[in-house]
């Protein structure tokens, strides 16, 4: 079977059969839903996902690259990833999945009481102190636990829709002081952090560093030099990088010809993009798809 076609719906999850936009669950219990082959096969989700280790160690796959977690290891998984749970047995921990319009956008009044979710700055992975893991572990089991509550289904999701709101800060304001004052320091980092998110926006269009350092007001030389600071990479093998993985992940997960995602990611002719993917990854784009089957 192809993994182009791997079924994630296995893992749509609702605690005493109520339906909730967010789901709170131990690993072992997914176990129980799904194979071994199903846990262990790579996945694109639509929606965002944590996963926090409680106990055990297992290496687990983002985005084609390894992830070696254990107590204290914290994934945080954002739509569009790849992902792969790797082994079902070694580990346990807990999976809280959500969509984000389960969150209060800024348009939303509850918006003034949360300044600063900041899910998507997030690393993919979190590396918390004890003290830190037990105050996000205990906020997890205390919404799996509400979740299981009898009251009005709408009290429910309102409760555990602030509560998320609240593990997600905490989360933010962890990473924050854990990079912050690096960040406070180096005008480079700014500089970087600024054109990584418009990467996110712009990677399909915008090829060349200089479309990059106009929008950042800023020489290509000096974006380069943050690149350099933050990742050891120039800007331009950034933007490459991004341009890869994205092709990746259509390739891997998705049935769309290969002309189609040439297009979609801003080349002209196939075979550029064909050129461009060897390069990057040393497999053709078909090469590369073939090896995805499991």
């Amino acid at each position: 079977m192809s993994s182009t076609r791997t079924n994630a719906s296995w893992l749509g999850y609702q605690p005493s059969g109520r339906g909730l936009d967010v789901e709170v669950f131990h690993f072992s219990d997914l176990c129980r839903r799904g194979t071994p082959a199903q846990i262990r096969a790579p996945h694109r989700y639509a929606f965002y996902m944590l996963v926090c280790v409680t106990e055990g160690q297992v290496i687990q796959t983002v985005d084609f690259l390894p992830v070696g977690c254990a107590s204290g290891s914290l994934l945080v998984l954002k739509p569009g990833q790849v992902h792969s749970l790797g082994s079902h047995e070694g580990w346990d921990g807990w999976m809280v999945l959500f969509r984000s319009e389960f969150l209060p956008s800024e348009a939303q009044t509850t918006a003034d009481l949360l300044p600063a979710l900041g899910l998507d700055r997030l690393p993919d992975h979190l590396c918390l102190q004890t003290p830190e893991f037990q105050a996000v572990e205990e906020a997890i089991a205390r919404m799996q636990q509400d979740a299981m509550s009898d009251a009005p289904p709408a009290d429910v999701h309102a409760m555990i829709r602030y509560q998320l709101c609240a593990l997600l800060l905490r989360l933010t304001i962890l990473h924050g002081r854990q990079a912050g004052a690096e960040m406070a320091r180096s005008q480079g980092l700014q500089r970087f952090a600024k054109f990584r998110s418009l990467l996110e926006e712009n990677y399909s269009g915008w090829h060349n560093v200089s479309a990059y350092a106009r929008a950042l007001g800023c020489t290509e030389k000096s974006l380069t030099r943050a690149a350099l600071e933050a990742t050891g990479k120039s800007a331009k093998s950034v933007i490459a990088s991004r341009i890869a993985l994205e092709a990746k992940r259509l390739l891997a997960h998705s049935n769309r010809p290969i002309y189609l995602i040439s297009e979609g990611l801003g080349f002209m002719e196939a075979t550029n993009f064909a050129k461009f993917f060897k390069r990057e990854t040393g497999l053709t784009p078909v090469g590369f798809r073939r090896s995805c089957e499991w």
